[in-house]
């Protein structure tokens, strides 16, 4: 029987507080709510999950260390909106809240219809949100352009 998907993500930060406020100010208009807090399986920490759609970001206490973009562990989170609209009003508050920018709002080079803006949330994971037109091949893969 294979797999329903992904049901949750859960991301060791460096302060949950600095995280929460960055997630639901960045993604709460476009739906991204807290959805429950529970002890984690260690006994010593609460793991606080979001909820976008059917899947659940959660966030823990990391017990040190730092993230470096492009080593091991997670290159970016993606979450998917329906109008572009959506993106570039993320985006408006990525720029608002100071937060750092990666690329802003724009045409994917190589995926038809598809747009997208990426920023670093405050332990510099790499976010992204994005729309794009739904998979037209019999496969369900986006429409790669020509060049």
């Amino acid at each position: 029987m294979p797999a329903r998907g992904i049901q949750h993500v859960d991301l060791c930060v460096r302060d949950v507080g600095r995280s929460l406020a960055f997630y639901l100010d960045v993604l709460g208009p476009l739906g991204l709510e807290e959805d429950i807090r529970v002890p984690s399986y260690r006994g010593s920490e609460e793991v606080v999950y979001l909820r976008f759609g059917q899947q659940n970001l959660g966030l823990r206490p990391a017990d040190a260390g730092e993230h470096r973009y492009y080593e091991v562990g997670i290159e970016h989170l993606a979450f998917e909106v329906e109008h572009r609209e959506e993106v570039d009003a993320a985006h408006e508050r990525c720029l608002r809240i100071g937060a750092r920018i990666h690329y802003p709002p724009e045409e994917d080079r190589d995926v038809e219809d598809y747009y997208a803006f990426f920023v670093f949330d405050p332990d510099g994971l790499r976010i992204e949100v994005f729309c794009a037109k739904p998979p037209q091949s019999a496969n369900g893969r986006w429409t790669m352009k020509e060049r």
